[in-house]
């Protein structure tokens, strides 16, 4: 038996396969690649002495408990501690607000468990990140998106699509973004527009998804605390639903991330949970735990900051030596990403078989539009290579750029 399509769930035929995951396959399978795909940390930043002795300690077998079940909604020490956390962010919470996840991947499909109903408008940002893309589209809503300007998302657009949905007698009743140096865009939303966001939502009866999982990685002193500050600090009627994890400030392979929201939502939420996994993995929240009670993401945070600035300016610099003008950009203030503009002869399926001829990997741009836009963009993330792979990587790009590709698709 070869062909079970016709034993798959409407959602098992509705699958597809994340553009950034392929992307890694195609690094797997080749040698010699420049991989500006996928948003991985830096390997090298890794706090690898300190979890070594964090690990040894707890698997001494001195506490039968650290590899047994757990509860549901985190490992209470590592619940607690997140508070603080979310309180040097301006987020107030109590305990009973707060839940564990298994990476904050798993609390977009929670949410979307929670509260798509198949055929549901979603609203998410133009462009806007593939796994919540995934996680709302498994649920069968339907994504529609909202233009992004210069400071973050069209709040006349936004209310505009809103609209139009709800009086063609659709349901509408959530927001997805990401506020700070958004993935892909790496645009920072204004803080006059996030208090705008939450007048919004309780005019138009909206929740708000807010996904940070890089507020912390800001770049300079202007950004800091101030200009990252969450949509949630300032919501007063619960309409924010807030995400984050530590795979971007500590390590991505201890799957720990986080869900804000009133404890009402949050006991949906546990409840959820438990037909997914149970609980989040013991030993990866104590490491996790440990690691924070012995200080080691506050010390690792600003080394973080200081190495992904130093990656940005690299790429930058080297894609205007390789590529002069031919791209376009802004400058992202923090986060993983470069979110560039091609050239009117290219579009960015072209492009990236170009690039796999010069053994070059990034994310096409529409990959992160839900419009069937966005081929006129790239991503190109430069938080994982060296700095000599980004110049090769830079160099590479340049070659691939020197084969125009006449455009098949209508985003110009």
């Amino acid at each position: 038996m070869n062909d079970y399509s016709s034993y798959l769930s409407p959602m098992g035929r509705r699958l597809h396969e994340s553009a950034i995951r392929r992307m890694g396959t195609v690094l797997a399978r080749q040698t010699d690649v420049v991989s500006f795909a996928p948003g991985y940390p830096d390997s090298g930043s890794f706090p690898w002495e300190e979890l070594r002795e964090i690990t040894q300690r707890l698997l001494s077998g001195t506490d039968h408990e650290v590899l047994q079940y757990g509860p549901t909604g985190g490992y209470t020490p590592l619940v607690e501690s997140i508070v603080p956390i979310l309180d040097a962010r301006g987020i107030t919470v109590a305990r009973d607000e707060v839940l564990v996840t298994t990476g904050s991947q798993q609390g977009l499909d929670l949410i979307a468990r929670l509260f798509v109903t198949p055929g549901d408008v979603v609203l998410v940002e133009l462009p806007a990140y593939t796994g919540a893309i995934a996680a709302f589209g498994n649920a069968q809503a339907q994504l529609v998106g909202v233009r992004q300007e210069s400071d973050g998302i069209s709040l006349e657009d936004l209310d505009e699509v809103c609209e139009r949905h709800r009086a063609a007698g659709r349901r509408v009743n959530l927001l997805y973004l990401v506020p700070n140096f958004q993935n892909p865009t790496g645009l920072l939303l204004s803080l006059e527009k996030r208090r705008q966001l939450l007048e919004w939502a309780e005019r138009r009866d909206m929740l708000i998804v807010e996904d940070d999982p890089y507020g912390s990685l800001y770049f300079d002193d202007v950004t800091r605390v101030e200009e990252t500050r969450s949509i949630r600090a300032d919501d007063k009627s619960g309409r924010v639903i807030y995400l984050s994890s530590f795979s971007k400030t500590l390590v991505p392979g201890l799957r720990v991330g986080w869900v804000v929201a009133p404890s009402t939502l949050i006991d949906r939420l546990e409840t959820a949970k438990q037909s997914v996994d149970l609980m989040s993995g013991s030993l990866d929240q104590r490491v996790v735990y440990e690691a924070i009670r012995g200080g080691a993401i506050e010390r690792l945070a600003p080394r973080l900051r200081e190495l992904y600035r130093r990656k940005r300016d690299v790429m930058e610099t080297a894609l205007r030596a390789e590529v002069g003008n031919l791209l376009s950009w802004t400058q992202p203030r923090g986060g993983f990403f470069l979110w560039a503009r091609l050239p009117d002869r290219h579009d960015d399926m072209g492009l990236l078989a170009q690039a796999l001829e010069e053994r070059l990997v990034f994310v096409v741009g529409s990959a992160f539009f839900v419009d069937g836009t966005g081929h006129d963009r790239i991503r190109l993330s430069f938080s994982a290579p060296t700095p000599e792979r980004i110049q090769e990587g830079a160099r590479r790009l340049a070659a691939a750029l020197r084969h125009p590709v006449a455009s098949e698709h209508s985003s110009r």
